[in-house]
Parts: C-alpha cells; structure tokens; sequence
C-alpha cells in the first residue's frame, strides 16, 4: 500500500470513526456507509489539512473515486 493511501485510509477512519474502512483506489462514496455529501466536504477539508495542502472547486467537482483522490493529493503533495 503506498504510503499516500495509508494516510488517506487513516483520514477516512478518523471522519468516519470506523477503524474498519478499508479504501483504496477504486473505492467511491457509494461503498462507504454515510458518504454523503456534508462527509464528502468533511473528509476533503481533513485531507487538506494532513497534507497541508488545499482543493479548489474544479478540482474536487471532477473526482470519481479514491484513485482520483490519491492523485490530485500526490500532483500537490509529491511524496
């Protein structure tokens, strides 16, 4: 699992106080019990802030899954 995803799977845990989520790239609100959109805002705002980066409006509408995620994450973020 790279390194990214394991931080990204910790955020998930944390918003969704459930330390049994499993994500990874494929992975979309649909497979999340509670993925709505207030999460949806919530999650992106705590993923901002464990890798100290920030999303724009363009770049959030766009996202389709985790993979997506990870990558917009890593193109702000290089590991």
């Amino acid at each position: 699992m790279s390194a990214t995803l394991e931080r990204v799977t910790r955020v998930f845990r944390e918003v969704f106080q459930n330390h049994q989520i499993e994500v990874g790239p494929t992975t979309t609100a649909a497979d999340i019990a509670g993925w709505d959109s207030l999460m949806h805002v919530t999650l992106l705002l705590h993923m901002e802030r464990e890798f100290g980066i920030r999303f724009n409006t363009t770049q959030v509408a766009t996202l389709k899954n985790v993979g997506q995620l990870i990558e917009l994450i890593e193109a702000q973020h290089p590991a």
